[in-house]
């Protein structure tokens, strides 16, 4: 399984990106992809993460309202749509995957299997 994220970059409090997080190698649709962001001096965090066979998903609460995350099961892609953001969402952003046994949040909580590269989100004037 190969990761890649794109979509990065450096834009002022209150403005939008979009992530994306093109898959492959994947064996069936029973997958569950997140973003993950983690800051310097920071704990690795749980953004948001959705599931590619039922489309759950979940939000950590400091992005709900901010950030949405969808996929394209056809692309094997999964977008994360970031507006309103604030200094604080300044991040290395890393979208990753697992084999769907548990729960969308569970993955979200505990981290993944395959991970990609990072992509830099920075927010500031």
């Amino acid at each position: 399984v190969q990761l890649q994220a794109s979509g990065g970059g450096l834009v002022q409090p209150g403005g939008s990106l979009r992530l994306s997080c093109a898959a492959s190698g994947l064996i069936s649709n029973y997958y569950v992809i997140g973003w993950f962001r983690q800051a310097p001096g920071k704990e690795r965090e749980g953004v948001s993460c959705i599931s590619l066979s039922d489309g759950v998903t979940y939000y950590v609460d400091s992005v709900k309202g901010r950030f949405t995350i969808s996929r394209d099961n056809a692309k094997n892609t999964v977008y994360l749509q970031m507006n309103s953001l604030r200094p604080e969402d300044t991040a290395e952003y890393y979208c990753a995957t697992a084999l769907g046994r548990y729960s969308t949040s569970w993955y979200c909580l505990t981290g993944m299997d395959y991970w990609g590269e990072g992509t830099q989100v920075t927010v500031s004037s």
